[in-house]
């Protein structure tokens, strides 16, 4: 596995992010990989614009084994740079399995088909290359209530600190299995509750939320440039709201569930995904008209 973020910064300089992530694949393979795994020497001594796909072909040909590739934070990449990376996938991957990677997965949130939007295109999808790339799509789904009491418990059995059912049911009905549930546990076993020998308790569940919403953690900035994309806020607005949805197309019903913003309530219609992220969308979408009304 490896990961294409080094090449973020250079969105409109795909030469210049081809060499950076280069480099960071050579450096996790000799962290990751036995000797005799290493990509080649002279893998990146391509033409700009090929140095991807040509030092994947070279690091299959050169492997004893057949090479399968996971390439994380594909999402971290845009405009030309991410078009250019998937067009060298797209042109390699029909030389697999002696010249290219047998198998390459792209992990990211959204679905490979909304790439589209981050390059500057439309957000529609049309068959034409570079997007219309995927054999398939997999999507990691939301934690159980089981799964959540079993990841909880781990922590239970590391440090001798339980969390009480109440606490795990708590948990759950705020998140919905999504990865709220981890940032929740860090921050109440790491600063609120760090004495081993007492329980979680729901009480402190609810506070802890209240903490990580008011600190408008990291990933809130993130978050919130999501909310400004119209399709984005086309929904996300109306919802809040209490409002009809209106003409909304699949595809930006289908993004905002991989995004884990949104899901198909059971009972009908289009909900918020849980309890926190319905407190924490509004204030994102008006923290920008509070700070220019002061």
């Amino acid at each position: 596995m490896v990961s294409a973020e080094v090449g973020a910064p250079f969105s409109n300089e795909p030469e210049t992010a081809e060499l950076a992530i280069l480099d960071a694949w050579r450096a996790s393979s000799q962290l990751d990989l036995p000797d005799d795994l290493y990509p080649p020497d002279n893998w990146d001594n391509a033409q700009p614009g090929r140095r991807i796909q040509a030092a994947l072909q070279a690091w299959a040909q050169a492997s004893p084994r057949p090479l399968v590739l996971f390439i994380d934070e594909i999402d971290s990449l845009q405009d030309e740079t991410l078009i250019s990376v998937l067009r060298q996938l797209r042109d390699g991957y029909r030389n697999r399995p002696q010249n290219f990677p047998i198998r390459v997965g792209l992990i990211g949130l959204p679905d490979v088909s909304d790439y589209k939007v981050a390059s500057g295109g439309s957000d529609r999808l049309n068959t034409a290359s570079p997007f219309n790339i995927k054999v398939r799509s997999l999507t990691l789904r939301d934690f159980t209530v089981t799964e959540v009491s079993e990841l909880y418990e781990q922590h239970t059995d590391d440090m001798e600190q339980a969390f009480t059912p109440q606490a795990i049911d708590t948990a759950f009905d705020l998140t919905q299995g999504q990865p709220w549930l981890v940032a929740l546990a860090k921050e109440i076993v790491e600063e609120m509750v760090r004495d081993t020998n007492v329980a979680i308790t729901p009480e402190h569940i609810h506070e802890t939320k209240e903490v990580l919403i008011r600190r408008q953690e990291t990933h809130l900035d993130s978050l919130a440039e999501r909310l400004r994309e119209p399709r984005v806020k086309a929904i996300i607005e109306p919802i809040l709201a209490g409002l009809e949805l209106g003409d909304v197309p699949n595809d930006d019903i289908q993004f905002l569930i991989d995004l884990g913003l949104c899901k198909m309530n059971p009972l009908g219609g289009f909900a918020i995904a849980n309890l926190i992220s319905r407190e924490v969308l509004p204030r994102v979408l008006t923290v920008t008209p509070m700070m220019l009304s002061h």
